[in-house]
């Protein structure tokens, strides 16, 4: 894909599409995210991702796409090395509070408005009872048995006279869609009386801070509860950021967040019980416990166990030999195999080993449109003397998996997905097992 071009960011008519990246996982194009300054902004995609074409559903990828950034990158993760900084920075820009804050904008349709509840005297609304029996006149039923209140005091909700709370919601609001709202939407508000003047936001800082604590605390409704504390998290940047020159969001990392992506769709929870060990006995009797191998995940489908290691590489964009995983990597998938084999005692039908790499279902070199796809197998001359005589789990699979589905679908039920990434993986084993 033609390099993106840096795309002023307050422009709203903007060609969305052409300041979109997709990596190709050449040197140096590690990064996933966003990145702008006040010349403009570029998002950056992982290999092997598939954009859309029109305006309205690339803006719905990079919501996305944000969305999966905040959700499995922590604090190492995001740690970028930027040319134009002495040492590596930590990324601090509060993604998640941006996009709660533009979310509730958008699904409102404006502000939020800050209201207050007053109680009159009617015939109907939502009564307050214990109001009602203390201030209106009560009326014996014609039966003699019950009483009745022709009149009752109501709840009603009124615009509150103290607007605060809107007003530090549209300093937010200005502020969030300035920096990324226009990544969503075609347009952008801008009213230059909210815009932030981080001098006099440190005056009323605290006064904001203690306000959304008050809302915070005294809010039941778990939306606009969300949204103070998103507005908290911005005003607190906002005052401690050093320049607004520059913000960025995501990662150099992205193969952390391929390996957490993979574990929640297919691995299990506990598998850490599958951790090989090993120990150091001194001659003086003493013993250290060293830190265990830890494969990515483990899957576990109809008694049967599948060893499954992660590899943001991109032998799934480029078909490139040279671009898949090495020879150490094959050795420390065999001894999970191994471990796993002896833990559970399993036979040669019951344990299977693969690498899961990322590639676009709609564009690639292999000749196939399906979200997995078996391209490759790795096998260990070392082991056994032909490939006959290798164990299922000797012999690792090289599965494809379609980055778009995996990050639009790790929230769903995963039966579908582990169904056909085990027939994947079992396909030529099977197909030569039966020829045999």
């Amino acid at each position: 894909m033609e390099q993106a071009k840096q795309t002023k960011m307050y422009d709203p008519k903007v060609d969305i599409k052409k300041c979109c990246h997709v990596n190709s996982g050449e040197d140096g194009e590690n990064f996933v995210g966003v990145k702008a300054d006040d010349q403009g902004a570029v998002v950056y995609f992982p290999i092997g991702y598939q954009l859309p074409d029109n305006d309205y559903d690339i803006r719905l990828e990079i919501r996305h796409l944000f969305r999966v950034l905040a959700e499995f990158t922590n604090k190492e993760d995001k740690l970028l090395a930027l040319k134009s900084f002495e040492a590596p920075q930590t990324v601090t820009f509060p993604i998640q509070a941006y996009l709660d804050v533009i979310n509730y904008y958008l699904d409102h349709n404006g502000y939020y408005m800050e209201t207050e509840v007053v109680y009159k005297t009617d015939i109907g609304g939502k009564t307050d009872w214990p109001r009602t029996i203390k201030n209106q006149m009560p009326y014996i039923d014609i039966d003699g048995q019950s009483i009745i209140y022709l009149k009752q005091t109501v709840r009603a909700i009124s615009p509150n006279a103290n607007m605060l709370i809107t007003e530090i919601n549209k300093y937010c609001v200005q502020e969030a869609m300035q920096k990324l709202g226009w990544l969503f939407v075609s347009f952008v508000p801008n009213d230059p009386r909210y815009n932030i003047d981080l001098e006099a936001l440190k005056i009323v800082k605290n006064q904001y801070l203690s306000m959304l604590d008050y809302k915070i605390l005294h809010t039941n409704i778990l939306e606009d509860k969300r949204l103070f504390l998103a507005m908290k998290a911005m005003i607190k940047y906002l005052d401690e950021k050093t320049t607004d020159r520059l913000f960025y969001f995501g990662t150099d990392h992205f193969e952390h967040v391929w390996e957490k992506l993979i574990d929640k769709v297919f691995g299990e929870p506990n598998k850490e019980d599958y951790f090989p060990r090993t120990t150091w006995i001194a001659r003086t009797g003493k013993t250290k416990e060293k830190h265990p191998l830890e494969p990515d995940s483990i899957m576990i489908l109809n008694n049967k166990f599948y060893v499954l290691d992660a590899k943001y590489y991109r032998y799934g964009v480029t078909n490139n030999m040279d671009h898949l995983p090495n020879s150490s990597d094959i050795n420390k998938q065999i001894t999970y195999g191994d471990f796993v084999k002896n833990k559970e005692h399993l036979d040669n039908y019951h344990l299977f080993n693969a690498f899961i790499m990322p590639y676009n279902k709609a564009n690639n070199e292999f000749g196939t449109s399906e979200k997995l796809a078996n391209v490759a197998e790795a096998i260990p001359d070392w082991r056994k003397e032909t490939k006959a005589e290798l164990d299922n789990y000797e012999r690792i699979q090289g599965i494809v998996l379609d980055v778009r589905h995996l990050m639009y679908n790790y929230e769903s039920k995963h039966q579908k997905d582990k169904e056909e990434l085990v027939r994947q993986i079992e396909k030529y084993l099977e197909e030569e097992k039966e020829s045999d």
